[in-house]
């Protein structure tokens, strides 16, 4: 097919950058994050993390902004299409279309997820849960919001609702404007804000330092101390590795399709291995030095080590949502920094969630020639309707089935195709010569080993290792319980109807390219 010449492209470099650092820096970098350093022996999970951050993030960043450019380049927005150019079999659409189906389900349960995020920014401002002065009482603030169990503060899951219906609304209204308009400009409003937030938010727990001198161990820099000193013998630990290596698809976003999409849009020429790099490290900057210097220190500060490290066992929303919240009504300027600290949380979770949006609106525009309008429209009726299912049986584990078989599991299996397909389908050479065309700088020549081999095996190995530790669990409903095992399989049944729903669309989507090129 002919190149489309009005293809929409990026306004400007630091627009692209600061796009796909927004992408990739989202709740992981400052909720998971945190948690995975606290139930992983702190400073012992930061080696393996680097380790894994070198050997299979940054060539996953590179990986993933090549085949977008690649697929740019014959109008491919999306990983269906992008496959298809590297691999000339039916197969190869078809392995694409996970690409979709992860970033359709996770902008589904995720748009819920944002959406407490905003609540939380106006609860806090506004000083209404500052009268829950325990973590039991502050469980219940959240999980009454949530629509989970009953609390005076909230009688029904209407104000969630609409919080709900307001997110939806803003992402869907950034995605409708396009690329330069739309999301270009929010990445150059809410990036350089959550930047500024988080260093406001760092800074003043520095100044803690040791909220109750009697107890002399609980201080911020102990706080600290526990994250960046590493206990060595823990390292003997394959679970702190590979709580590390899938740290790493968090906190850079790839496995999603998300990243393919954003590069497509760059030009022929453009640098990407530059670009690639410098979003990574933008990342790395807001998850190692931001995202550790606030919640775990200041937990530390005022309720000890064993105490922040009960919080991470409840997991990122204890951590972030119930022990952050009692750490604000103690401190002066509590309800601003509260306000600050969710409001960051909110621009790192919508500048992600749009991001999921783009490659489906892409995939309809240009395999089945829908204007933009007529794009957006149709995945948010989709999303609109499927996000029902999440809000309403969330407290039965619905959002949780499609968040590992979506947002953890699907990543490494999808992560590990692509590799496969662009190093040693597509060619090595051919993927090198891709990646550092027109670059700013030339890729070290030892990543062209480490993504042909290294990255690959470790992709493979974490696959299987999570399949047979978790995954099979997962599939046989292991612990959980009677009464929500009705909802864990709605939510599978879901995740189904919109896989089978995207295959028969690649097909569609094939049979109509042949027909236009035998009409050629």
């Amino acid at each position: 097919m002919p190149l489309n010449t009005e293809r929409e492209q990026w306004g400007s470099k630091i627009g692209l950058i600061l796009a796909v650092a927004g992408n990739a820096i989202g709740l992981g970098n400052f909720l998971r994050f945190p948690v995975q350093a606290a139930e992983n022996g702190g400073g012992a999970f930061m080696i393996p993390y680097f380790i894994f951050f070198l050997i299979l993030g940054i060539p996953l960043m590179w990986i993933e902004w090549g085949i977008g450019r690649h697929g740019g380049k014959f109008n491919h927005g999306s990983a269906p299409g992008m496959f298809d150019v590297l691999w000339k079999s039916k197969l190869a659409k078809y392995f694409g279309t996970l690409g979709l189906f992860m970033s359709m389900v996770i902008l589904i349960y995720y748009t819920y997820i944002v959406s407490w995020t905003l609540g939380f920014s106006i609860f806090s401002i506004t000083g209404m849960y500052f009268d829950e002065t325990t973590a039991g009482a502050m469980r219940n603030f959240l999980y009454s919001y949530q629509g989970r169990e009953v609390g005076q503060h909230f009688t029904s899951i209407l104000p969630a609702y609409a919080l709900m219906l307001v997110t939806f609304g803003l992402n869907f209204w950034v995605l409708y404007k396009g690329i330069t308009k739309g999301i270009e400009k929010l990445a150059k409003i809410a990036l350089p804000m959550l930047l500024i937030f988080a260093v406001i938010l760092a800074v003043r727990i520095m100044f803690i330092g040791t909220p109750d001198p009697s107890v002399p161990e609980n201080s911020v820099w102990n706080g600290f101390g526990f994250i960046w000193n590493p206990n060595i013998s823990l390292l003997s630990n394959p679970t702190i590795w590979l709580a590390a290596a899938g740290q790493i698809f968090f906190t850079l976003s790839v496995g999603m399709g998300t990243i393919h999409a954003y590069a497509s849009y760059v030009k022929p020429k453009d640098d990407i291995a530059l670009a690639g790099l410098t979003t990574a490290a933008t990342n790395g900057f807001a998850e190692v030095v931001l995202g550790a210097a606030i919640a775990i220190p200041v937990a530390v500060a005022f309720f000890g080590l064993n105490a922040t490290q009960e919080f991470a066992q409840g997991g990122a929303f204890d951590l972030g949502f119930v022990s952050m919240p009692l750490i604000f009504q103690r401190i002066p300027l509590g309800q601003l920094f509260g306000f600050i600290w969710f409001l960051l949380l909110f621009f790192a979770g919508i500048t992600s969630s749009v991001a999921m949006g783009q490659p489906v609106i892409a995939f309809m525009e240009e395999e089945f020639g829908f204007s933009r309008k007529k794009a957006v429209g149709v995945v948010a009726i989709i999303v609109l309707i499927a996000v029902q299912f999440v809000v309403f049986y969330q407290k039965y584990g619905f959002l949780n089935e499609m968040d590992y078989w979506a947002g953890t599991f699907g990543l490494v299996v999808f992560a590990l195709i692509e590799t496969v397909l662009f190093m040693w389908v597509f060619g090595a050479d051919k993927a090198w010569k891709e990646m550092n065309e027109g670059g700013d700088i030339q890729i070290p020549m030892v990543f062209y080993y480490l993504m042909k081999f290294v990255t690959p095996v470790v992709l493979f190995v974490l696959m299987v290792w999570w399949f047979i530790e978790s995954a099979i669990p997962k599939l046989m409903l292991e612990g959980v319980s009677e009464v929500n095992k009705p909802y864990y399989w709605g939510s599978r049944t879901l995740m189904i109807v919109i896989f089978i729903g995207l295959i028969l669309l690649v097909r569609k989507a094939w049979k109509r390219k042949i027909k236009e090129d035998g009409l050629d």
